[in-house]
């Protein structure tokens, strides 16, 4: 041991500096918009159900046209182990048009590969079934059920309730009941 001086393990830690901060993990920045994550968030669902790109359900009519859109929906895209290319796109078609789909077969082939810029498709498999149509970007939604007018008779009795909570439950209620008097009518 000689003449080595020996430091003992028991060392006490070093006290932070006066007026020196505490150390802060840095912050991912400022706030992001929601439509900036939603990509991220999709990404892992729709790799779930076999899908690779999800632009590839959001874009369906630009790949295909409008007229397919309305009756085919791209429901996976499987591809051989270990390989993103040569899959096969699993295509949803109403049951009356499958027969003109399957004519159309290459042409989505083609049109998909040239959205991926790759052959990532070499062949299609058609299951019949309900497909939903893709909805107009411009096109209003449909209006709720809670805001069909009420008849004149009821309205004109709701209108001079001052509290707008109190008048929603009442017109909602005269809605009601006027549509439980059509039924039994009918």
């Amino acid at each position: 041991m000689g003449g080595a001086s020996m430091k003992s393990d028991s060392a006490k830690p070093a006290k932070p500096r006066k007026g020196a901060k505490p150390y802060e993990r840095p912050r991912g920045g400022g706030a992001k918009p929601i439509a900036d994550l939603m990509p991220q968030i999709g990404r892992t669902a729709f790799r779930r159900f076999g899908f690779v790109q999800s632009s590839i359900v959001t874009r369906w009519p630009e790949i295909v046209g409008a007229e397919h859109a309305r009756v085919t929906a791209p429901e996976s895209i499987r591809f051989p182990p270990g390989e993103k290319a040569d899959g096969t796109l699993n295509l949803v078609v109403m049951p009356a048009h499958a027969p003109l789909i399957q004519h159309v077969v290459p042409d989505i082939i083609e049109r998909v590969n040239r959205f991926f810029g790759y052959r990532a498709i070499q062949r299609v498999k058609i299951r019949q079934g309900a497909v939903q149509p893709p909805k107009d970007k411009g096109a209003r939604p449909a209006a709720p059920p809670s805001l069909k007018p009420i008849s004149m008779e009821l309205g004109e009795s709701l209108r001079d309730i001052g509290d707008p909570e109190l008048r929603t439950v009442l017109e909602s209620l005269a809605r009601s009941m006027e549509s439980a008097g059509n039924r039994t009518k009918n």
